[in-house]
Formats: structure tokens, sequence, C-alpha cells
């Protein structure tokens, strides 16, 4: 019975920190802490299983843990996330202009005039006293992260548009924009 609780752990361990890892959404966040809840309990029953108090009570305490995550997650997150959807659904129907959620400027896809993926935001400048959005950070290329560019984009050269941020640009016009470090923005 204590390999089964073992193997048990060790699947739902790898899979709950694959789907928390790979940053999908609030969602995908929430039901990653619930799969790493049924690891920990699986860990505790192998401790117990095998008289290892230290196993059992670091499992306790990650069990509380990963309910937290999953309340966080699929609880609080996900209503954030659903009020600022409804909000900006709303806006759409009034004369007033339409509202997009500044939380989606952190994963929005940039598309060009053709239709194409250029990059996705990753970052967004505002001013503090203006409040005006400033300049976009770009990360092109790559994978997972690694190998990835990033590209300062004007404010002023964009607009979003159904979910989406939206430039006059092809891809030739993009990679003409300045370079950054990813550790290192201009501060203005």
């Amino acid at each position: 019975m204590d390999q089964l609780a073992s193997w048990i752990a060790t699947a739902a361990t790898i899979i709950a920190a694959c789907m928390t890892a790979s940053n999908l959404g609030s969602r995908i966040t929430g039901y990653g802490f619930l799969v790493f809840t049924v690891g920990s309990i699986a860990w505790f029953a192998t401790g117990a299983l095998t008289g290892q108090p230290a196993l059992v009570w670091t499992n306790i305490v990650m069990t509380f843990l990963n309910l937290f995550g999953v309340w966080r997650w699929l609880g609080r997150q996900a209503k954030v996330e659903d009020g600022a959807a409804k909000a900006a659904e709303k806006s759409q129907e009034l004369s007033s202009e339409t509202l997009f959620p500044a939380s989606k400027l952190t994963s929005a896809k940039l598309v060009g005039r053709e239709g194409q993926e250029l990059g996705r935001c990753v970052d967004a400048m505002l001013g503090c006293g203006s409040g005006r959005m400033s300049y976009l950070v770009i990360a092109r290329g790559g994978l997972a992260g690694v190998g990835e560019t990033f590209r300062r984009l004007d404010w002023r050269h964009a607009r979003v548009h159904g979910g989406a941020v939206q430039v006059d640009m092809v891809d030739r016009d993009l990679v003409r924009l300045p370079e950054l470090a990813k550790d290192n923005w201009p501060g203005q």
C-alpha cells in the first residue's frame, strides 16, 4: 500500500508542478494546487505507512498550503478575472469607451496589421502622476522564456481590440524597435 501511495504522490506532484509552473491562468494554477493537495495527502499516507514522522508533518502543512492555493487561484483570483471580463463585456454595450483589464497586458498577444502574432506583451509602464501608458514590453521568440528578446513598443503605436494589442506593423517593423535588457528598462 505504501508503494501505491508513493507513486500517486510522485505523479501528482510532477503533474501539479507542471500545471502551476506553466502559468496558463488562474484556473489552471488553481487546479494545479488541487492536484498538489492530492499529492500531499498521498505523501502524508506514505509517511504514515512507512513510519516517517517528518514526511507526515511536512505534508500536513503542505496540504493546508495547497488548499490555500486552491482558494487563492480558483476562488479569489478567478473572481477578480471574471469581474474584469464582465466589466469589459458590459463596456462594449455602452456608448462610452470600451474597457480592457490592465492585468491582460502581461500576457496579451501582439498582433500585426496582417493579423499575424508578432509577440506577447510581458509588461506595461505607466506614468505615476499622469496615469498614462508610456510603453509596452514585448517578448519575441524563444521557448518558455529561453532565447526570447524584449522590445519596447511605445503605447502611441498600439491599440487594444478583441483581447489583443494591435499594431500597424509587420515582423520586420517590430525587430527594428529598441531591444531591451531583460533586467534594465528605460525610465521614460
